[in-house]
This record gives C-alpha cells, sequence and structure tokens, in this order.
C-alpha cells in the first residue's frame, strides 16, 4: 500500500480518454509531486537487466571501475564516481554511482559548443552488455517521459505538444545508476543517517526505476511519504523548473533515502529536462502564483526569484555536487 497515487498513463494514447488522465495527474502534481505511473509501456525486462548489469559492474574492484572515472568524461560529467564521491548539501551521499546521458557524437551542435553535461557516455569493458542495455533503457524513458509531458501540457490547459515546442524537442536527458550500500553504524563514524539527504531535482521529469529493497521517502503535507517499490511502475516527481513554470501549482517535492536493509540497494532515475539553451519561463497560467510555496522550499531559496537559461541553473546546481569538475569546466 502506498499513500502516493498511481496513475495508469495508457489511456492517454485514447483520443477520447486523454482528459480524465490529464485530471489524475494534474490532482498528484498539485497535492504531491510524486505519482506512480504504469501503462507505461517499457518491458520489465529492461530496467531489470540494466540492474542485474550494473549490479555486476558495482562488484568490481574500484581500481577496474576508476577507468571510467568521471574526470575522464571531461565536461560531458559521464562514468563512475565512488562512494562518497557526490555531495547533497555539502554533506558526502553513502552512494556510489553511474552518470550517463543522451549519447551524443562529436559532432553534435552541442558537443561542438562545449556544453557541460553533453557529450559521449563512458561504458566499461565489463560488464559489455551494459551499454546497450542502458541506453535502449534511455530511450524508453525518454519516451515515457514526453508522454507524460503530453499529460501535463493539457492538464494546464495547453496545447499537447506545448512542452516539446517550447522547452524539450532537443531536451537535456540524463540518466544514473545509484548503489546505496547498508548504511554504517554510527560508531564506525557514518557521515549522515541517510543514503541520500534531503532535496528536490533541478528539470522537469524525474521517471524512476528502483528495485525490491525500499527506502525512498517524499515529503507530504502532513509529514513524511513512504514510496515503496511497486511491481511495473516507475516512480515519477516533478522539478523546480515545473514548480516555477506553474507558479507553484505543481510542486518539486523535497525526498531522500536510507537503505536500511542489509544488502544493495539499486535505483535507476533518468532526468528530462528543458533544452540546456532554453529560458524557463512561466507557462500560460490563469491561476497565478502560489507564493506561499516560497517558504517551503527545502533549502530556503526560490525558484520564481532565478531567472536565465536552464543550463545556468543545471550548472550551478551540479557544481555544488561536483565542485572538482565544476572548477574544470571553469577553468
Amino acid at each position: 500500500m502506498t499513500a502516493l497515487p498511481v496513475v495508469d498513463l495508457a489511456p492517454l494514447r485514447d483520443r477520447a480518454a486523454r482528459d480524465a488522465v490529464a485530471a489524475e495527474i494534474d490532482r498528484a502534481c498539485r497535492a504531491t509531486g510524486f505519482f506512480y505511473v504504469t501503462g507505461h509501456g517499457v518491458p520489465a525486462e529492461l530496467p531489470a537487466r540494466v540492474d542485474a548489469l550494473a549490479r555486476e559492474f558495482f562488484a568490481l574492484p574500484d581500481a577496474t571501475k576508476a577507468r571510467i572515472a568521471m574526470p575522464n568524461g571531461g565536461r560531458a560529467w559521464r562514468g563512475w564516481f565512488p562512494l562518497g564521491g557526490e555531495l547533497t548539501s555539502g554533506a558526502p551521499d553513502w552512494k556510489e554511482g553511474l552518470y550517463f546521458g543522451e549519447e551524443l557524437p562529436p559532432q553534435d551542435p552541442r558537443v561542438r559548443a562545449g556544453w557541460p553535461l553533453h557529450g559521449a557516455n563512458l561504458f566499461p569493458e565489463q560488464p559489455a552488455e551494459l551499454r546497450v542495455a542502458v541506453l535502449e533503457l534511455i530511450d524508453a524513458l525518454t519516451e515515457v517521459g514526453h508522454t507524460l509531458l503530453r499529460g501535463i501540457s493539457r492538464a494546464l490547459a495547453l496545447d499537447d505538444d506545448w512542452f516539446d515546442r517550447h522547452l524539450t524537442a532537443a531536451p537535456t536527458v540524463l540518466f544514473r545508476v545509484f548503489r546505496y550500500p547498508p548504511l554504517p553504524g554510527p560508531a564506525t563514524g557514518a557521515p549522515s543517517p541517510w543514503s541520500v539527504g534531503e532535496h528536490t531535482d533541478y528539470g522537469l521529469l524525474t521517471i524512476l526505476a528502483q528495485d525490491a529493497s525500499g527506502g525512498l521517502e517524499v515529503r507530504g503535507p502532513d509529514g513524511w511519504i513512504q514510496a515503496p517499490p511497486l511491481a511495473d511502475t516507475f516512480v515519477v516527481n516533478l522539478g523546480d523548473m515545473l514548480e516555477r513554470m506553474t507558479g507553484g501549482r505543481y510542486r518539486s517535492t523535497p525526498h531522500r533515502v536510507r537503505n536500511a536493509g542489509t544488502g544493495d540497494r539499486l535505483s535507476l532515475p533518468l532526468f528530462l529536462d528543458p533544452a540546456w539553451d532554453a529560458e524557463v519561463l512561466p507557462v500560460p497560467n490563469p491561476l497565478g502564483r502560489d507564493t506561499a510555496r516560497d517558504a517551503d522550499r527545502w533549502d530556503g531559496t526560490s525558484v520564481h526569484e532565478w531567472s536565465g537559461t536552464y543550463g545556468d541553473y543545471l550548472f550551478a546546481k551540479v557544481a555544488k555536487v561536483f565542485p572538482a569538475l565544476a572548477d574544470d569546466v571553469v577553468a
């Protein structure tokens, strides 16, 4: 059982049923900004295959994994980082991970322009099958994201393709594979009681495949809500840009992870975000701005007071997660 809603996306493909699904999405986006989706069309074996292959990779010695360490990916920020190598609110997370994204060749205009987080992926030699599986899952989850954005467009009384025309014709697509080992006890000097501390995501949509371990928590209006794994679903949550664009009508909700089990927890999030050079402006929204949301931000900042391109926003955020890589890009 879960307190978060479950939305069936399949009717979005039926013109006669789209309005009912859009209303469900609207309620979920306004209430918590987190919900599960079924009817997404992604075969269950695909995230399961990425999960199994990623576990093979994470079981390798650190020296072997370091062959594709993130500094080797340059400004594309792709590859492996070790346990404790990523920060949330300045504190090391208790996780290791792999950063991937849309596979872009050197001649792609975004790569030639030197945009950070755009470029070629770094894949390990072992297991070699990880490359194909990851790229297939990126494509599948990206399509789910575009389907969701069409539903959100309708929920906001916009044209179905509004986001595709204004922000996501060439979206920033990022994909992560995270391993959360069991948290060490207090006596071992663990940096935090959380695998990942409280935070919000930056862009439009996060689409998450999680294993059976559990541990994801969402901050609801009345306290923290468990988001346990449900078979053949993805967890969807909204990012800061949707909160900004809707004036706070839709919520970029804080969440955190605590692996309280005795084994590894793996999660596979895909982030479907605006184009790097897109200026993120409010949608045509007659309801105006929900100023009460300004005081509710987990980090005390306001996404409404910021202005600029999405790339400006994303780089500033990611630079706090990987400050050494950010220094390299700036240099």
